[in-house]
């Protein structure tokens, strides 16, 4: 008898609520203190099972008891005014010869909010993980923005780059004529939106046909072909550049207020490419083919286009080409120059 009321007094002062029920009755044969508080009878009634624990599927239950032998389920209860999470086990056993099921109910509020918590980091690390990618993908198209992809690789893989000799790169220079005279330099903000939308226009004919933007620097524009990788068709393709460029502005001058009178030289000849800066990358070209582009820049007339004699007998079979005076280049002597007219039309894309 000492025993059993060891046993009794134990079991109401656990943490858990512990009850000892006849499935099949419906009905509480023993409780302790902690289920009666959770889940208290009606006043002045014993109350059926499936009336205090409204929440219970009492047929489910038996069912599973019957076949698996325990049933488990989780619900919430207003405890003490608050709603409270708790997961109820349920299994069958035999007491004094007769067939019972054990209750077990835990109050499982520091599990619920530590799952919480979990969720919760879990999630934030999964939005910092998708924030960091698209960070990346923003980081990496700004930078294929002002280098080549070849050189972009290159620096990804070993955080620096290795300037690089191109023999035969093809260089393309434009520049707008009277710019700061243009009624519209005194609106920076509509002559910034005028000069975005032309760029943008441009940068969509260089990749048409392969080449790379360089740079731009107020209303200069730069293009190459054959840099990173050279082909024979680099001369030819930075020509039909700029004859796309020139019609570009032809077709917008006709349909705007603002004339933009674009220079264009071309040439073909020695650069070397290479990445200036530690904090703020540039990728720039130098060396004489990119001087004497720029000397057929200086040296063109507005919406035209200007080469050299070395430049033109390399597009001579597909391009038609005006033959100009013999002007002293500076820094290059005399040289016969030419203005780029068409392609031919054998050749014309």
């Amino acid at each position: 008898m000492d025993e059993q009321i060891d046993t009794r007094a134990l079991l109401q002062q656990l943490h858990l609520a512990v009850a000892l029920i006849d499935i099949e009755a419906d009905t509480v044969y023993f409780e302790n203190a902690c289920f009666f508080d959770w889940f208290p009878p009606p006043a002045g009634e014993q109350g059926r099972l499936s009336e205090r624990v409204a929440a219970l599927d009492l047929e489910k239950a038996r069912s599973r008891l019957s076949d698996r032998g325990s049933f488990r389920f989780e619900l919430e209860a207003q405890i003490k005014g608050r709603a409270t999470p708790l997961r109820l086990e349920m299994r069958r056993i035999e007491h004094q010869g007769k067939p019972l099921v054990l209750l077990e109910g835990r109050d499982i509020s520091k599990e619920k909010e530590n799952q919480y918590m979990l969720d919760s980091y879990s999630r934030m690390a999964e939005r910092n993980a998708k924030a960091l990618e698209k960070e990346k993908d923003r980081v990496e198209r700004l930078l294929l923005n002002i280098m080549p992809k070849q050189v972009y690789e290159e620096l990804k893989d070993f955080g620096t780059t290795t300037p690089q000799h191109f023999e035969h790169a093809a260089i393309l220079m434009l520049d707008f004529v009277r710019f700061t005279d243009m009624q519209i330099s005194s609106d920076a903000s509509a002559l910034v939106s005028e000069l975005n939308d032309i760029f943008s226009a441009f940068d969509r004919i260089v990749e048409m046909f392969g080449c790379e933007r360089i740079r731009t620097i107020g209303d200069s524009y730069m293009a190459v072909s054959g840099v990173p990788e050279e082909s024979s068709e680099d001369t030819a393709n930075i020509a039909r550049v700029a004859l796309r460029m020139r019609r570009y502005l032809e077709k917008r001058n006709a349909a705007h207020t603002n004339q933009w009178k674009g220079r264009i030289g071309i040439n073909t000849g020695p650069v070397i490419g290479s990445l200036v800066g530690i904090q703020k990358y540039v990728y720039d070209l130098f060396g004489p083919g990119v001087n004497l582009a720029a000397r057929m820049e200086s040296l063109s007339e507005p919406m035209r286009i200007t080469l050299n004699e070395a430049t033109y007998e390399l597009i001579k079979d597909e391009f038609i080409c005006s033959e100009r005076e013999e002007v002293d280049v500076k820094g290059f002597g005399p040289m016969t120059l030419y203005f780029l007219e068409e392609e031919a039309r054998q050749h014309y894309r």
